[in-house]
């Protein structure tokens, strides 16, 4: 395969041969849109470099980002870049503590403010004296603004370029299992990573994309932005979750990923509206089931996607199933910071709901003794940030990174995933459970939303469980409720016919509230924060044993 070329050699590319095409388009309140194209925006991206220059952010410094997800965000990436910067993005969920924390352990010397909900809740995690620049879209400040300063500074000339082993960015991890991690990731690694991303699933100028999934994580770091950059396809933008559903219908997405969660979500919307046994009903019907498929589809704002993807966390294989029986190309795929997102793939030819797929090319992959995912990818980090330690630990002497994940392969080269070895846990049967594929038997309810398995040295696991959003308002009627017992009961028999002895649950609990970013039992990128979770329910779990039936309500 031929050497990759930078990815800023791909953009400043971009800005001499497509000047006046349309890269991103921004919407703000009220429906309004705004289209920056290519000469625009890396015109802001030279003026807000040669300002970072004459501020000090000097080469090899890093520069840090809070904000969702926004054109700004784009542009100031390629700026720091240009100004010979290193990006450090942080969630625009996090609260003051994980701010202070990742400002403080980056070494960042200034902060871009974007997009943000609760900034007045955020803004006493930033260091006292840090500079700061708001983007267009930030909530009102006194820093200096995005606008005035594009306005009245000259462009950084030429193309300036950025070493194979300079750092890109740090990818601070979303912390679901303690302190984040800073994850160093070399322009060299990004750049070669999106360039074959785009080539195996093949990215064209044609495409459009909606950035919506946080970009300070690495899944839209890499399948949108790096990505965009090389390829070019139009890249929108949504305003808010009140408004996402008409800002994937502007945007009429050919590429789209989201995480299980969402697409659950997606999913459960449509059948609140669609009882599922009249779906099935419709479907079976040739010409009837491709006017539903279609009108199903285009209501989600999807009929146009080639290519759907999911990641993150894995996906039930009945949700799988149940798009591509829309006729939406949905695939899963597997990867992880440390290998930015560059790892497997199912494909048309190597595609099964609950595999996860082949490795991308150049990807390494091998199962250990202890039936551990090893990964060798062109996308591996150089290390993490101030922790040579933790860096060393994690490789094997040959240089494979210790995933954490059970697996195995199949003789095709396919992976299935089969648990986090830090997630099993031993009830008091004394043999171990892993969670993950038992919560992913029971998502396949369309009542439940989230579930986590647990049940460390009890007698038998349990199931907790977030009901629909659709189901929680109406659970003040009896016969709902009662409903409600029954399907979940049945849910659980069934999934407890499909495991071992050692792993059937001996109850489902339903609970009070859902599991939110904002309640702090899911992070970021909505993965439960099952230590957490686990702890705020650690002092009713007698209580909660005591009682009789197979549905306990919290």
């Amino acid at each position: 395969m031929p050497e990759s070329k930078s990815i800023l050699d791909h953009v400043y590319d971009h800005e001499q041969a497509h000047a006046d095409r349309v890269f991103l388009t921004q919407p703000y309140e009220g429906g309004k849109t705004v289209d920056y194209t290519w000469a625009e925006v890396v015109d802001q991206a030279r003026r807000m470099a040669a300002h970072l220059r004459s501020r000090g952010i000097v080469d090899g410094a890093h520069v840090a980002i809070l904000s969702k997800n926004c054109a700004h965000f784009f542009i100031a990436e390629l700026a720091i870049w240009m100004a010979g910067g290193t990006t450090v993005a942080i969630f625009p969920t996090e609260g003051p503590d994980t701010i202070r924390y990742v400002l403080e352990h980056s070494d960042s010397k200034l902060l871009f403010v974007g997009k943000l909900d609760t900034w007045p809740q955020q803004e006493p995690g930033v260091p006292e004296g840090m500079p700061r620049i708001a983007f267009p879209l930030a909530p009102a400040t006194r820093h200096e603004q995005w606008d005035e300063i594009v306005a009245q500074t000259e462009p950084l000339a030429g193309r300036r370029a950025r070493g194979a082993d300079e750092l890109a960015m740090i990818i601070y991890t979303s912390g679901s299992t303690g302190t984040p991690k800073g994850v160093m990731h070399s322009f060299g690694r990004v750049s070669v990573c999106a360039e074959r991303i785009c080539e195996g699933e093949r990215y064209s100028e044609r495409d459009r994309l909606i950035s919506y999934l946080p970009l300070a994580h690495v899944f839209e770091r890499s399948f949108v932005e790096a990505a965009s950059f090389v390829a070019s396809p139009h890249v929108y933008f949504s305003e808010s979750l009140e408004t996402f559903v008409t800002d994937v219908r502007r945007a009429r997405p050919t590429l789209f990923i989201s995480v299980p969660r969402l697409w659950v979500k997606f999913q459960q919307g449509v059948l609140h509206k669609m009882p599922p046994k009249k779906l099935d009903l419709f479907l079976k019907i040739p010409i009837l089931g491709g006017i539903v498929k279609k009108k199903i589809l285009d209501g989600l704002g999807l009929d146009q996607v080639r290519l759907a993807g999911s990641g993150s966390a894995p996906i039930p294989p009945e949700v799988i199933a149940w798009y591509r029986r829309l006729g939406l190309n949905l695939m899963e795929g597997y990867a992880m910071t440390e290998d930015f997102a560059y790892s497997h793939s199912s494909k048309a030819d190597a595609s099964a709901p609950g595999w996860v797929g082949v490795p991308y090319p150049g990807v390494e992959v091998r199962i250990s003794e202890d039936g551990e995912v090893l990964i060798k990818s062109p996308g591996q980090m150089v290390g993490y940030y101030k922790q040579p330690e933790l860096t060393a630990e994690s490789l094997t002497p040959d240089g494979f990174f210790r995933t954490g994940d059970l697996g195995e392969r199949n003789p095709r080269g396919m992976l299935k995933l089969t648990g986090r070895a830090k997630e099993l846990f031993k009830t008091a049967k004394g043999k171990y459970v892993a969670p993950a594929p038992i919560e992913n038997m029971l998502g396949e309810s369309p009542m439940i939303e989230t579930v986590m398995v647990s049940g460390v040295g009890q007698q038998a696991a349990y199931g907790l469980v977030v009901l629909a959003e659709d189901l929680r308002p109406k659970m003040a009627d009896p016969a709902v409720r009662a409903e409600v017992e029954r399907e979940l009961g049945e849910r659980l028999r069934q999934v407890n016919a499909r495991v071992a002895d050692y792993e059937q649950l001996k109850m489902l609990v339903i609970a009070k509230e859902p599991f939110s970013i904002e309640n702090g039992l899911l992070t970021p990128t909505m993965k439960i924060r099952r230590t957490r979770i686990e702890n705020t329910v650690a002092p009713k779990l007698d209580a909660w044993y005591a009682q009789k039936g197979p549905v306990v309500w919290a």
